[in-house]
């Protein structure tokens, strides 16, 4: 089903109190009126929300429960605010504003955030732009002084060179999400055939190259003067703080921000489709993918909630008319549809992807959707259809408020679209209210005998498997002949303060580590808990020791395999009919396996817990391991091989793994496994590995939930009839990597990026011993954003989105690595600079002010560590898997604090030798390979 928009509710009780404007209140700020005070009722977020006299709208959310606070602007600009012929500009500006402005220093703002342990971060869409940050409590002030500054103080630190290397960033980023990626085009090809020429949507936001290359600093200039001032934005805060204070320093901050220029509404014009149109495009990929869509309503229409209802009957999952009649009969590997919407209008998508092992054929599949979308029509809507949608849209608006950043980025959603953060009250009652009768009327209104798009996406050199020939040729993009529809001030804005001066955080918050429970069920399962009182939830995980490493390399994708069965029928119940049962308690069970476990993954309404966990029950010990089963999973399992196979990335990792472990370790074979592997499992496999895998002797428990200790035990009662000795697994041989002093170069023809990898086997995972002392030392060299690699190879030289280095360690081996994906014309030299950083680095170690930089951001992260119970999960787990003392954080610290200079650098020397890593690269042979041997290294070709 598709996300809705989240409120924190599950209930329908439907208003907040809310009070009148207060245009004068002695206790505000001058200039600052309160126009909204939503109090805590069950259906809503509650909030102030004011008013800035120069337009600002700000939302306050307090939640003492965890000391951090996140912070979020929201600009509402996006792509849509764009002319024809100047795309981009919205998506450049999301890395401009991150660049310094007039009292920030150039990469201060992510020295600044990352020093202070929080975490930070910007997106783009078709209707918004949002920056945002979660921190230590104690830092707020310093982030309202840092958002300020790049709202009414960007300009005059905006300069050629800056532009210059944010346009190469965003070129990389294209080629690495978009060109590089397996049907990264499909989205922006689509929305030309649905969207009329001009059509603020018919560009993509990350906009198209030409237009790019086309643009200046003078057309960026304007476009900023003209969408990012306070008048057009909204700055919400959430989280732990004080909110006099906050209303202080927002004031001081925004409030002499000059508004911008008058922003209007933009249209919500109907798109409509004069006919069916078929367009078709060839990629590097494997599995041929039908995508139709029929063009809808927008966001926030009376229309929208029974078209998601809709879309998620016809095709939301195992129960649905897609799966059962394309997936479950073989001819598709996924299927699905969904009703996503933006600002100025939806579109109702049909997607499948064609299994080639039964032809691969476009037009067999486009006939089948029609086929069910018949079906549908024939049947009609279910009392239980509607049910079980509204019972997962409730569920998932509890599993939306488990964290502060949720809460706050609904809140500034709903206001920059809907002028009224409250908007998923009313959404909830909207959905709440949809009847039989509405779905099948918007099905008759929209889709039903509706001209659409219908896109084929098939292999190179496949046209024939294409659903329909072409009728549809997207228009080449106009050219705007200007990029700002209306004059703009070139006045600077003036400050009556020294902004220069970076606020002093508070004092250091205290961080509260979760109180933890232990218990042993009775057939000896041991089982870790915290309560979380936010949240009527429970996230449960079952951890059993094994997965890949239980299997033999021979067999490889067998703990996969086996875990995708237990998904399937039981011995009592078809898989479609335990999917039922599931979606209508809001809940899921998710079995899968790793390097070195298997696990279930249980999530669940508190309420709901018991009904659950039977559930849980039939499936682990009453599969029903079908032979039709197995035989589709086995299928969809080599299908997605040989379309990973396409993925440079899924190259780049799986053989670069091979280089350092070789084929016959375990680490040197993908846990997915490989063709070969992959064909020669049997059914039997399936059932002996169950056998060995799944039993009680190997399991071990993680829970955190609202639910006290007794409660949680009471209903795990029903796994204490589990049995079995824990597994054997054969212990791990000696491997050898492949030489070094060596590049390996994969050929991956027309790549439109090059990754590199490059590194060495390392340490197996410790908390306070070498790796974790080895860690730390890697940090400003490669593990944070404004890290020496990252600087030099994104900011600096422009060749890459983004570089990073670091340790990976789990119970038996380690690795370091380091990575990047590169423009395919500086390959050569990508590699010559990494070399560098690492040369210099374990020659000359860090500095002081790295070291300080690395105490002060490890250390204050800490405050984030705990917030959702998914960490507060991964936390116990962390206890409980490495067997760590319940203060090891404590050791950490200490360590943190007192590791010396000397120490750090003495690590560097050991780990960062150049001559003892192995250099991978997968790119275009003929483009890099030329590049590559200038670097004094034989180049050797890897298939």
């Amino acid at each position: 089903m598709k996300k809705w928009v989240l409120s924190v509710a599950i209930t329908v009780t439907l208003i907040g109190c809310t009070s009148s404007p207060q245009r004068a209140n002695s206790n505000l700020p001058t200039g600052m009126v309160l126009l909204e005070n939503v109090k805590q009722q069950q259906a809503n977020i509650p909030y102030k929300k004011y008013q800035l006299a120069n337009g600002l709208t700000v939302i306050l959310h307090t939640d003492h429960s965890d000391p951090l606070v996140h912070v979020d602007v929201t600009y509402h600009v996006g792509s849509s605010r764009e002319f024809a012929g100047r795309s981009g500009f919205a998506h450049l500006f999301e890395h401009m504003m991150f660049q310094g402005s007039q009292h920030v220093a150039d990469e201060q703002h992510f020295k600044v955030i990352t020093e202070a342990g929080g975490t930070l971060n910007g997106t783009t869409n078709t209707d918004r732009t949002n920056y945002f940050e979660t921190v230590p409590s104690n830092q707020l002030e310093k982030m309202l002084w840092l958002e300020s500054d790049r709202m009414g103080f960007f300009l005059p630190a905006l300069t050629q060179e800056k532009f210059e290397v944010q346009r190469a960033t965003v070129k990389n980023e294209r080629a690495q999400r978009i060109d590089n990626r397996p049907y990264g085009r499909l989205n922006e090809r689509f929305n030309q055939a649905l969207y009329p020429q001009g059509h603020p949507y018919s560009w993509p936001v990350i906009g198209w190259p030409d237009d790019l290359e086309r643009a200046t600093l003078a057309d960026v200039k304007h476009f900023f003067q003209r969408w990012y001032g306070p008048n057009n934005a909204t700055l919400t805060i959430g989280g732990d703080f004080d909110e006099a204070q906050a209303l202080a320093w927002v004031n001081q901050y925004f409030g002499e921000i000059p508004a911008g220029p008058k922003v209007s509404a933009t249209p919500k014009v109907p798109v409509t489709l004069d006919k069916t149109r078929y367009l078709s495009m060839e990629d590097k990929i494997h599995l041929p993918l039908i995508y139709m869509g029929y063009p809808t309503v927008y966001a926030g229409h009376p229309d929208e909630a029974p078209l998601d209802l809709l879309a998620e009957i016809i095709g939301g999952g195992k129960t649905s008319l897609f799966y059962k009649n394309m997936v479950k009969e073989g001819v598709a590997v996924q299927a699905s549809v969904s009703h996503p919407c933006q600002e100025l209008a939806c579109q109702f998508t049909l997607y499948a992807l064609a299994n080639p092992s039964q032809g691969g054929q476009l037009g067999k599949l486009e006939t089948k959707i029609n086929q069910s979308v018949a079906e549908f029509e024939q049947r009609g809507v279910t009392d239980e259809d509607l049910q079980k949608a509204k019972v997962q849209f409730k569920a998932n608006t509890i599993y939306g408020m488990q964290s502060v950043k949720g809460k706050v980025s609904t809140l500034a959603a709903n206001q920059t679209f809907y002028n009224n953060p409250n908007q998923t009250v009313k959404n909830l009652a909207q959905y709440d209210s949809v009847t039989k009768a509405d779905v099948m009327r918007v099905f008759n209104t929209y889709i039903k005998d509706k001209p659409m798009v219908v896109m084929s996406v098939v292999p190179e050199g496949q046209k024939q498997l294409i659903a329909k020939v072409d009728n549809f040729v997207a228009p080449k993009p106009k050219v705007a002949e200007h990029a700002v529809d209306m004059e703009v001030s070139s006045k600077q804005t003036t400050s009556s303060f020294d902004r220069t001066i970076m606020p002093k955080a508070g004092a250091t918050p205290v961080v509260k580590v979760p109180q933890l429970w232990r218990t042993t069920l009775s057939n000896g399962i041991k089982v870790i808990g915290t309560q979380s009182k936010e949240t009527p939830t429970v996230e449960l995980v079952i951890y059993l020791n094994g997965g890949h490493r239980l299997e033999s390399v021979s067999q490889s994708g067998l703990a996969n395999l086996t875990a995708a069965m237990l998904h399937e029928s039981s011995q009592t119940r078809s898989s479609e009919a335990i999917a039922n049962a599931l979606e209508m308690l809001g809940s899921s069970i998710n079995f899968g396996s790793q390097g070195s476990q298997s696990y279930i993954q249980v999530s669940s309404l508190s309420a709901n817990l018991t009904q659950t966990l039977a559930i849980l029950n039939e499936q682990l010990f009453t599969p029903a391991f079908n032979e039709q089963d197995f035989n589709r999973l086995k299928q969809q399992q080599l299908q997605s091989l040989q379309q990973s196979a396409s993925d440079p990335n899924y190259i780049a990792s799986t053989k670069f793994s091979q280089l350092l472990y070789g084929d016959a370790s375990p680490y040197g074979v993908p846990s997915s496994g490989t063709l070969e592997t992959v064909s020669a499992l049997t059914l039997k496999d399936v059932k002996d590995f169950y056998q060995r895998q799944y039993r009680a002797g190997s399991a071990q428990i993680v829970a955190v939930s609202d639910l006290t200790q007794t409660q949680i035990t009471t209903a795990l009662d029903g796994l204490t009839k589990w049995q079995g000795d824990a597994n054997a697994i054969t212990p791990l041989m000696a491997s050898k990597s492949a030489p070094s002093k060596v590049i390996y170069l994969y050929d991956k023809p027309g790549a439109a990026q090059s990754v590199i990898s490059i590194g060495r086997k390392a340490l197996p995972f410790d908390a306070d011993g070498e790796y974790f002392k080895a860690d730390l030392m890697n940090y400003p060299l490669g593990g944070a954003f404004n890290s020496r690699i990252n600087l030099n190879l994104r900011e600096d030289k422009g060749y890459t989105y983004g570089a990073r280095s670091g340790f990976s360690g789990g119970d038996e081996v380690g690795r370091y690595t380091a990575r990047a994906s590169v423009r395919t014309d500086v390959t050569g030299a990508s590699v010559k600079e990494f070399m560098k950083e690492l040369q210099q680095f374990q020659s000359h170690g860090m500095t002081e002010k790295e070291l300080d930089f690395m105490r002060n951001s490890i250390s204050q992260a800490h405050a984030l560590d705990y917030e959702t119970p998914y960490q507060k999960a991964g936390f116990l787990r962390l206890l409980q898997r490495h067997q760590l003392t319940d203060n090891f954080i404590d050791t950490q610290q200490d360590i943190i604090d007192n590791i010396t200079l000397a120490q750090l650098n003495q690590l560097a020397k050991k780990w960062l030798d150049i001559d003892k890593m192995i250099i991978f690269v997968v790119g275009d042979k003929k483009l890099v390979k030329q590049q590559l041997e200038t670097l004094g290294y034989p180049v050797r070709i890897v298939n």
